[in-house]
């Protein structure tokens, strides 16, 4: 089976407080709204207490383009993306010329040749890495590129495949649109980036991690317009339905049911949840939908609480969290996210010991 063997995170430089994010939303949007302290509110209600963006405050305060948006992404995706798989090779005590494959997955820029390709040159990895970008995932993401992985892994069990999820959400900011979804995005995005490394059964790694088990893949027909990017002149304006909660509510037990009867699993059976936390209402609906008490989802509330919504990586900073914790020996796991489409990916683990 393939192996989650390691998980680390890396934040950008700036780091604020949810309430001075409001202090800066309120000056740029405050005279085009009568009820703008109404609106503020969904800061304070969405139990975000602080975030990390790539950019100081000062930064948004102004109309940007596109193009210099876009080029500030690339910049900070190379500098955070080339840390956090520095840190994920020595976490894991794996070199560079062991990786096969690298897996990046990002939403909220462009770039070609992608981000990968720069960060192989900037840590100047071997020639021959099998590169597989993956674009338009959104918050799906993370968890989509450990089930790719866990597909290389099961064709290639000897294989050492690197999932790097970055996300700069915050330079998606859009000064000019005074839209409730743009203040809703507002008042969630962060920016990150995490990396995993993923190992075939076959791969000469030791130490404790989840085995992946099964992963499922869902995609909701005639769903384009539930959540993803509008691509304007001004850059990528946020598209959020308003019925999110009510579709993951409603969709979410029947997609997690099938996959687990696959499995011959049922719900009580799930000792970690590790679900992407779009937002509190996301999180609410999880519990809802699937009965779960806040205990289980307790994970997702502390990276929301202390990171946000980062998009792709934010999955895997729960994933993180969870391992950090030393589950027991043979503990079970559903990594589950939701993305554009709209669509989900999830993964069935079990905690274990790998032995080389």
């Amino acid at each position: 089976m393939p192996f989650i063997r390691s998980v680390v995170t890396e934040n950008p430089p700036y780091r604020f407080d949810q309430k001075e994010v409001v202090k800066v939303v309120r000056s740029l949007f405050g005279e085009h709204y009568t009820d703008i302290e109404r609106l503020l509110r969904v800061f304070g209600n969405g139990q975000i207490e602080s975030r990390y963006f790539a950019a100081p405050l000062s930064w948004f305060e102004k109309e940007r383009g596109l193009e210099e948006k876009n080029q500030k992404y690339i910049e900070e995706s190379v500098r955070l993306g080339s840390r956090a798989v520095t840190k994920c090779l020595q976490e894991a005590k794996i070199n560079k010329e062991d990786i096969d494959a690298l897996i990046f997955v990002s939403s909220s820029g462009m770039a070609t040749p992608t981000i990968d390709a720069r960060i192989m040159n900037e840590l100047k990895f071997p020639a021959h890495i099998k590169r597989i970008p993956l674009w338009g995932l959104g918050c799906a993401g993370g968890a989509a590129g450990i089930s790719r992985a866990h597909d290389y892994c099961l064709a290639y069990p000897g294989a050492k495949v690197l999932v790097l999820c970055v996300e700069l959400c915050s330079l998606t900011f859009q000064h000019a649109d005074m839209s409730k979804s743009n203040l809703i995005g507002t008042s969630l995005f962060a920016d990150g980036a995490a990396c995993a490394l993923v190992t075939g059964e076959e791969a000469q790694v030791e130490g404790a991690g989840f085995f992946t088990k099964d992963t499922q893949s869902t995609l909701m027909p005639d769903a384009e317009d539930v959540m993803g990017w509008d691509v304007k002149e001004g850059g990528l304006h946020v598209v959020f339905s308003r019925d999110i909660p009510n579709i993951i509510e409603n969709w979410l037990k029947p997609n997690a049911a099938l996959f687990l009867d696959k499995l011959g699993k049922e719900l009580i059976e799930i000792d970690h949840f590790i679900a992407h936390p779009g937002g509190k209402k996301v999180i609410d609906a999880y519990e809802k939908s699937l009965g779960f008490p806040k205990e289980k989802t307790a994970p997702s509330r502390n990276v929301l609480a202390s990171h946000g919504n980062m998009s792709s990586p934010t999955v895997l900073y729960v994933l993180k969290e969870v391992m950090s914790q030393q589950p027991a020996s043979g503990e079970q796991g559903l990594l589950t996210a939701l993305g554009p489409g709209f669509s989900s990916e999830m993964i069935w683990m079990e905690w274990g010991e790998k032995q080389s």
